[in-house]
């Protein structure tokens, strides 16, 4: 189906149914020579094949993403991490505030540090409120004061910038680009699903004729908003206490962070009816238009925001297998922990950080990128909503230490998601590289699990030291690892 036609049947269908820190110098929209090194990021192997839902180049599939005007305090940990994937979100509105006068130094700063700390860049390009879009922001956020994008006035301008961003950037290394951020919320979004359709088409479009390397990513629809998604598909399916459970699962520390938007729910009628509340029903024709763009292949890669406990994990993959074209990459581009004055101590958070990533890469999430990577103290809610991995000092949590862990054990292996045969007896990943085998695991119930002995095994905490497993491994509810060179399948061939 050509553009034009398929922009008609999904409004048919519908009716029927960086800000980046801005530098003094570097203007102009000529892009830089390419940066020493281009060829490969700095502590990254040379591109090969991507592992199944990577970009070319990313060798590790646990990263993060972080404030850079605290970078100092961060690098010591970042080039822990090396290899992994981030993002940065760009406003064609702050770059180019007035129409002509482009200033690009904040973001060549961003892209060159990337490059330097190993670490590939995506670009997530957002428009904003001002000139190029006409009209009056009615959201802003943060000290930065962003706002909500709008359509640009001129396509065709749009188009240009969109250009200039690839041209730019392609050298650094960048090479996924995404539309937009969470489409769903009306503070992101001014528009309306057929609007972005329209704006994605065109940048699309304009991406992949500037750099046929590059891959188009959507806006990443909110995780609250995926989890109404979750419930719905079970719901239209007829299977209403599945949709009522995944819902209770996936919402279990949200119901009431937003009024009505997440009531509680216990039955049928009552999660008709959230779903049915105007946040709700825009969420779900965005993800409608999302699921469009990726069908088509107007988008290349999905994106997913996830931040709740991890037992939403299992129903997020079911609707993620459902809903994604075959052959279609997924990345989480933020995953965290939204936990409104959070009980948890340090190391049950830490755990509950691994099970949720962990289960993310066996489920066949190729990227997964931690927010924050740390807390800030000066946020607007003035407590610790989203759980972070370091201080706000940058010094290293429990949590961080483990994503450090998890990262050593993945780079360059390939994700290998635990036999079926210990099925509701171990949850957890494996990661698999040159004969040895690195097993995430713990316990599938409240009952501990005995792995045998393995030849040169060797088991540990997460992030801490492994030590001889020569009698045998006993898995709790707390993850640890361990290690053999041995298969998967043989390292787990005799659990009881």
């Amino acid at each position: 189906m050509n553009r034009s036609r398929r922009l008609r049947a999904f409004a048919a269908a519908f009716a029927a149914t960086l800000v980046v820190t801005a530098g003094c110098t570097a203007r102009g929209d000529d892009p830089p020579a390419a940066p020493p090194g281009a060829g490969t990021p700095s502590g990254t192997p040379a591109p090969g094949d991507a592992a199944p839902g990577r970009t070319v180049g990313v060798s590790n599939p646990f990263g993060a993403h972080w404030d850079w005007s605290r970078y100092e305090q961060f690098a010591p940990y970042l080039r822990r991490i090396a290899g992994s994937a981030t993002y940065e979100e760009i406003s064609w509105c702050e770059i180019e505030r007035t129409s002509g006068q482009v200033d690009w130094a904040g973001l060549d700063e961003i892209a060159s540090r990337s490059r330097e700390l190993g670490i590939t860049l995506h670009l997530k390009i957002r428009t904003g409120v001002c000139w190029a879009t006409g009209g009056t922001a009615r959201y802003t956020r943060g000290a930065a004061n962003k706002t909500e994008s709008a359509m640009p006035t001129d396509l065709g301008a749009y188009q240009r910038f969109v250009r200039s961003v690839v041209q730019r950037y392609g050298p650094y290394g960048v090479r996924e680009y995404a539309i937009e951020n969470e489409v769903n919320a009306p503070s992101y979004w001014a528009g309306s699903p057929e609007d972005y359709v329209r704006l994605v088409t065109a940048a699309a479009e304009t991406i992949r004729a500037t750099d046929p390397q590059a891959r188009v990513v959507d806006s990443g629809i909110s995780s609250v908003a995926y989890g109404m998604g979750v419930a719905d598909r079970l719901l239209r399916a007829g299977r209403a206490p599945e949709a009522v459970a995944a819902y209770q699962a996936y919402f279990q520390r949200r119901v009431g962070t937003r009024g009505q938007q997440i009531p509680a729910v216990t039955g049928e009628a009552q999660l008709r009816k959230a779903l049915g509340t105007d946040t709700n029903s825009r969420s779900l024709r965005f993800l409608a238009a999302t699921q469009s763009l990726l069908t088509d292949r107007t988008v290349d890669v999905r994106q997913v925001h996830f931040y709740e406990h991890f037992s939403g994990v299992a129903p997020l993959l079911d609707y993620l297998r459902a809903t994604t074209p075959a052959g279609a990459p997924i990345q989480a581009w933020e995953v965290g922990q939204f936990w409104r004055d959070g009980e948890g101590d340090p190391a049950s958070r830490a755990a509950e950080m691994v099970k949720t990533v962990t289960l993310l890469a066996a489920g066949g999430i190729g990227e997964i990128s931690w927010l924050p990577l740390a807390y800030n103290p000066n946020n607007a809610a003035g407590s610790e909503v989203r759980y972070g991995l370091l201080d706000p000092d940058g010094t290293e949590r429990e949590a961080g230490r483990m994503l450090a862990s998890l990262a050593d054990a993945a780079r360059d292996a390939t994700v290998t998601p635990l036999p079926a045969s210990v099925a509701g007896k171990l949850n957890g990943v494996a990661f698999v590289r040159n004969g040895s085998s690195t097993l995430v695991l713990w316990s599938a119930s409240n009952t501990p699990v005995t792995v045998p002995a393995a030849s040169g095994g060797r088991t540990g905490a997460v992030g801490g030291p492994l030590r001889a497993a020569g009698g045998g491994t006993t898995v709790t509810d707390v993850p640890l690892l361990l290690r053999a060179d041995q298969p998967v399948d043989r390292m787990l061939a005799e659990v009881r």
